[in-house]
């Protein structure tokens, strides 16, 4: 049986991060698929029209528009999407911001890492976590 092809959302309004955290994950051995947003309205189109979820949703709070933390709340509040994992990458550091996450749902809360190889490690741990890669 062929292994399981994650899909991976990551919704940041930053092109550059998102390029980062694909890039990132194509370092490791899974080569997961990828669906690239960019604020919140988009990203809860499309989780509303699919019935194939994302294996994970990385979550950038801060975007202009509909903001990662009022994704987040509709999604978790959503019978149907609430199994999804979102972990909130995002620039924040703040432990308000982090309890914040927490208490409406997020399943982690990661502040992005300021180089590439970081960013590496970071994929590497969020693929053995959440995606069962070895």
């Amino acid at each position: 049986m062929p292994p399981l092809k994650h899909n991976i959302y990551i919704v940041d309004d930053d092109p550059d991060d998102c390029e980062a955290i694909r890039e990132a994950f194509l370092q490791h051995q899974q080569q997961p698929e990828f669906t690239l947003m960019h604020d919140g309205e988009s990203l809860m189109k499309t989780l509303r029209s699919t019935d194939h979820y994302p294996s994970v949703i990385l979550l950038d709070l801060n975007m202009p528009g509909k903001d990662g933390r009022t994704a987040l709340q509709e999604i978790k509040a959503d019978n149907n999407l609430r199994h999804i994992p979102v972990i909130v990458l995002t620039t924040s550091g703040s432990p308000r911001e982090k309890q914040a996450a927490y208490k409406i749902g997020a399943n982690c809360f990661i502040t992005k890492p300021d180089t590439f190889n970081q960013f590496v490690q970071l994929t590497g741990s969020i693929s053995r976590l959440w995606l069962n890669a070895s």
